[in-house]
């Protein structure tokens, strides 16, 4: 069985991590709940990565969640992000994926990081280097 949330790494409209913050808002909304320990959306005093892609679009994450929630495919969705609050450029995308996709890896969340693969279990792993590779390992990919 293939995990309901998909991984940090698959693109939508070639943005990381955009399609996961969708299902997980699609999940909540269809089940009333995320697994244990996910966030979802703004939480005050933690940095999400739901708040960094909101941040990044420009959009507000209540107003992401509303828009989701009218139905539409994940492109769809996007364009309403870009349409409503403007949108990154190629350059800009490729930085965002660039530094998205190695968080955690010598960097200042490198402790954080190395916190969370202790909380699940997986301190020992040296082949988790960054926060898509916990996110993948914890889920099964």
């Amino acid at each position: 069985m293939s995990f309901p949330i998909r991984s940090p790494r698959e693109k939508v409209g070639g943005l990381f991590v955009f399609g996961r913050i969708l299902d997980k808002i699609r999940l909540q909304a269809s089940e009333g709940r995320l697994p244990e320990d996910y966030h979802l959306g703004v939480i005050a005093g933690k940095r999400t990565f739901d708040e960094r892609v909101c941040r990044f679009l420009g959009v507000d994450f209540d107003a992401l969640a509303a828009r989701v929630l009218e139905g539409g495919t994940d492109e769809q969705i996007l364009d309403w992000c870009v349409s409503t609050c403007g949108g990154p450029d190629a350059e800009q995308i490729e930085i965002w994926n660039g530094f998205m996709m190695k968080r955690g890896w010598r960097d200042e969340a490198s402790a954080g990081l190395a916190e969370q693969k202790k909380a699940a279990g997986l301190g020992e792993r040296e082949d988790i280097q960054t926060f898509f590779d916990l996110m993948d390992a914890e889920e099964g990919r």
